[in-house]
C-alpha cells in the first residue's frame, strides 16, 4: 500500500506543478459547461442536458490527461525504472487511479458548483449523490485512459483512441436521444457502454422523484467497468514503448 500511495503522491505533485494540465482538468470543463449554458440561455435545453454534460466533460479530460501521462512515463523510461524497484504494475495503476480519482473529485465539485451557482442549474435534493456520480464518471475516464495508453506508441496515437472509445459513448448514451428511442441494435450497443449508465444515473438523480435504488445500480455498473478496465490496464501495461 505504501508503494501505491507513493505513486499517488508523485502523480499529484507532477500535476500540481503542471499549470496547463491542472487548468485542463479543473478549469476547462467548468468553462465548457458555462459556454453551453450561455448558448441555451432562456431555453429549457441546458436544464435537461446539464447533468450529462457535467459527466461528459470530466470523462473526456480525464481520458486525455491519463492516457498521455501514462504513455510519457513509458516513453521516457520512468516506468521501466520504477518497475525495477519493489513496485508492481498493480501498484502503478492503482496509484494513478487514486491520484486522478482525487482530481476527479475536485473537478466534480468545481463543475457542479459552477453549474449550480453561476449557470443556475438545479441538481435536485441529492447533491452528494450527484457529485459522487460525476466523480465516478471522471474515474471511469481515468480507467479508460490507463487502458488505452497500453496500446498507443505516441501521444498522437493516444488521442486517436478518442473516436473509438469516447465519441461512440457520447453519441449513444442518451445525450441527443433517449436510448429507448434508438434503433434496436444501437440500443443494445448503448447498454454495453458505461457512459450510458452514468447518463441514466445523473438523469434519474435530478428527477423530481428520483429512484435512488436505480441510481445505486447504475453506479455499481460504472464501478464494475472501472475495476475491469483497471485490471486490463494492469495486465496490458508495458514497461516501455519501443
Amino acid at each position: 500500500m505504501n508503494r501505491t500511495l507513493a505513486t499517488t503522491r508523485r502523480v499529484l505533485t507532477q500535476v500540481v506543478h503542471d499549470k496547463r494540465t491542472l487548468g485542463l482538468l479543473l478549469v476547462v470543463p467548468a468553462l465548457l459547461i458555462g459556454l453551453v449554458a450561455w448558448i441555451f440561455t432562456e431555453t429549457p435545453v441546458f436544464d435537461r442536458i446539464a447533468g450529462q454534460l457535467i459527466a461528459m466533460f470530466p470523462f473526456v479530460t480525464m481520458f486525455l490527461v491519463t492516457s498521455i501521462a501514462t504513455l510519457r512515463e513509458r516513453r521516457s523510461g520512468t516506468l521501466e525504472r520504477l518497475l525495477t524497484m519493489p513496485l508492481s504494475k498493480a501498484d502503478f495503476i492503482l496509484g494513478y487511479a487514486i491520484a486522478f480519482g482525487l482530481l476527479a473529485l475536485a473537478q466534480s465539485i468545481i463543475c457542479v458548483s459552477w453549474a449550480v451557482f453561476v449557470c443556475g442549474f438545479d441538481p435536485g435534493d441529492h447533491l452528494v449523490v450527484f457529485v459522487a456520480t460525476t466523480m465516478l464518471n471522471g474515474i471511469l475516464g481515468t480507467a479508460f485512459g490507463l487502458f488505452a495508453s497500453a496500446f498507443a506508441a505516441t501521444e498522437f496515437q493516444a488521442v486517436q483512441f478518442m473516436p473509438a472509445l469516447v465519441f461512440p459513448q457520447i453519441l449513444l448514451a442518451g445525450l441527443f436521444l433517449p436510448t429507448d428511442q434508438l434503433p434496436r441494435v444501437l440500443e443494445i450497443v448503448a447498454h454495453l457502454l458505461p457512459m450510458t449508465y452514468a447518463f441514466d444515473a445523473l438523469t434519474e438523480v435530478t428527477a423530481a422523484d428520483p429512484d435512488l435504488g436505480a441510481v445505486a445500480l447504475d453506479n455499481a455498473v460504472l464501478g464494475g467497468f472501472v475495476v475491469v478496465l483497471l485490471t486490463l490496464g494492469s495486465l496490458s501495461l508495458r514497461r516501455r514503448t519501443r
